[in-house]
């Protein structure tokens, strides 16, 4: 499947920006300091703004899935992931579950989430179903653990896929490209930052010549 503008109709479209948040993003968060390499955070902001700044000009509605992790979902299974090195990762009010340099306005959509999809137990698929949502243009971190498991889901639930593949962060090359690759074989499209806000503006030019 080729990215097109009838794919990303900002009125069938959402931004979904998975967990860029302090303990997966910052330097001094905990993923870091456990020696995860988050260079490729850094690299992506720029266009994760861009995207942002464009989602807003063209109406696409931006959506931040944010993990808190606590007691009350910490389950057997859950906690001995990672060799249970995950266990001190985004706790509910602390400064690592904050947002890394984005912030959510008042008219955003944040969804709270407890496992690696923003699927498992929580509203998301309920809020995409009331805004008529047909497309997921998904970027953050990890590409090769929460938002790969986000887009795997999604898919699942009949959404186009959309990956943008600049927007996205892991804290391996190697993980990154692998998801890419999978990605279009397997559930969706994959595009640059660029892309998506070039067919965005092929959309909003095609609308305006109608009214024309």
């Amino acid at each position: 499947m080729e990215l097109t503008a009838d794919l990303i109709m900002p009125e069938k479209s959402a931004l979904i920006i998975v967990d860029v948040q302090n303990d997966y993003c910052h330097p001094e968060g905990e993923l870091a300091a456990r020696g995860n390499d988050v260079a490729g955070v850094k690299a992506m902001m720029p266009q994760l703004h861009g995207l942002i700044a464009a989602a807003k000009a063209h109406g696409v509605p931006v959506i931040y899935i944010q993990t808190f992790h606590e007691k009350a979902t910490d389950s057997p299974v859950w906690t001995s992931r990672s060799g249970r090195g995950s266990l001190g990762v985004c706790r509910r009010g602390s400064w690592g579950a904050e947002f890394f340099e984005i912030a959510p306005l008042p008219e955003d959509i944040v969804v709270n989430k407890h496992r690696y999809s923003a699927f498992i137990n929580t509203r998301l698929d309920s809020v995409l179903r009331s805004q008529r949502i047909e497309t997921l243009i998904m970027t953050g971190v990890s590409t090769n653990v929460c938002v790969e498991s986000t887009a795997r889901d999604g898919f699942m639930l009949d959404y186009h896929i959309v990956m943008v593949e600049d927007a996205c962060a892991s804290y391996s090359r190697a993980a990154h490209e692998m998801t890419l690759e999978n990605m279009k074989g397997y559930f969706g499209v994959v595009a640059s930052a660029a892309e998506v806000e070039d067919n965005w503006n092929i959309w909003h030019q095609t609308a305006l010549q109608n009214i024309l």
